[in-house]
């Protein structure tokens, strides 16, 4: 069996047996049960992804993969392909939000070169894995080959097992792509079977006439490729992009390490569908950050019943979101390790009579 089906295989759901122990804990806390929300439920979530009672935060990354795109040809973009290997020099250099908000949170950024159409001949610290400079056009046939996707894939499997030798204990996901909204709104309209118009946005800022052909170019993707539609791989080779398939086996190999992912956007939540697709089991390990502007984001957290993190009208992708929630898990870890209990304090519990 290939290494990759051995770690999809590998995936199993969280281990529900501490969850009682787990539990107890966080209503022990010196404060009214379940006062504190969302916390608890993230301190919880952490605690039976990763097999323990005594969560342990320690070095967080964030992997920012970037790739360019065919059907930018198509014009669904406020900005041309240029950009995308512009901001990749701009995240090397230290200068992107991504690079601020890192920092910010103490988290490493990794960028990785997934398949942007430029050599990038002078870049300190990119991890070079580009497959080829750029994916197909949508709109007219397959982004990817089949074994194209699946290199991607195993990039982001890999890493995820370096990661683990690093002893990264939350891993973050990110990317840079012109035109990358495309091939997402893609990928979500042929994964949960909606109108592409209920999951396609204005993506960098887009007017009106644009977004009405970025719906048109997406809807000739879907027709054009429409055999090949068959399976979670080949769907994604279809549709997807080099970037967001290594989000997809970032999350597969973090997964099957029992490492949670904390997924930042629209185009991450796409990567993450794509894993989900595989092996449904991943959910247990994924936070998703924040709830983007692009309206197919709310498609997708309604379609699976997950509320994100944070909601403040972000669309940027990158792994902002990603490392603004970083924080919130850490402060909901430190809660849970840190905080006093009704029996170590010699607090009264609430009047049972």
């Amino acid at each position: 069996m290939h290494q990759r089906n051995k770690v999809i295989d590998l995936i199993a759901p969280a281990n529900q047996t501490l969850k009682p122990a787990i539990q107890a804990h966080l209503d022990d806390l010196t404060k009214p049960r379940a006062s504190l929300g969302r916390l608890e439920k993230i301190a919880l979530q952490y605690c039976l992804a990763t097999g323990t009672v005594k969560p342990i935060i320690g070095k967080k990354k964030i992997f920012c993969f970037a790739c360019d795109h065919g059907v930018v040809a198509e014009g669904v973009s406020a900005y041309p392909k240029a950009v995308t290997p512009q901001m990749v020099m701009n995240m090397l250099a230290g200068g992107a939000a991504v690079n601020v908000l890192a920092r910010h949170v103490g988290a490493e950024l990794l960028v990785v070169d997934m398949g942007v159409d430029d050599p990038l001949a002078h870049a300190p610290g990119l991890c070079r894995k580009k497959i080829r400079g750029g994916t197909g056009n949508i709109a007219r046939g397959p982004a990817m080959t089949v074994d194209e996707a699946w290199r991607a894939i195993e990039t982001g499997i890999d890493l995820a097992c370096a990661a683990q030798a690093e002893r990264i204990t939350l891993i973050g996901t990110g990317e840079m792509g012109i035109a990358n909204t495309t091939p997402s709104s893609a990928l979500l309209a042929a994964f949960l079977g909606c109108p592409v118009a209920d999951v396609t946005g204005r993506g960098t800022g887009i007017d009106d006439a644009s977004l009405a052909k970025k719906v048109a170019v997406i809807q000739k993707a879907l027709a054009v490729n429409r055999e090949r539609l068959v399976d979670p791989i080949q769907t994604l080779a279809a549709l997807g992009g080099f970037e967001i398939a290594a989000i997809c086996g970032l999350v597969l190999g973090a997964a099957a390490r029992q490492i949670p992912v904390v997924v930042d956007g629209f185009i991450s939540s796409a990567g993450a569908l794509a894993a989900i697709s595989m092996n449904r089991a991943v959910l247990d390990y994924l936070f998703f950050s924040h709830l983007s502007h692009e309206k197919g984001h709310r498609v997708f957290f309604k379609r699976f019943g997950i509320k994100p993190i944070l909601d403040l009208d972000m669309r940027l992708g990158e792994g902002t979101g990603a490392a603004l929630a970083f924080s919130i898990i850490e402060a909901a870890l430190k809660i849970y390790n840190e905080m006093a209990t009704f029996s170590s304090a010699g607090v009264s519990t609430r009047d049972k009579a």
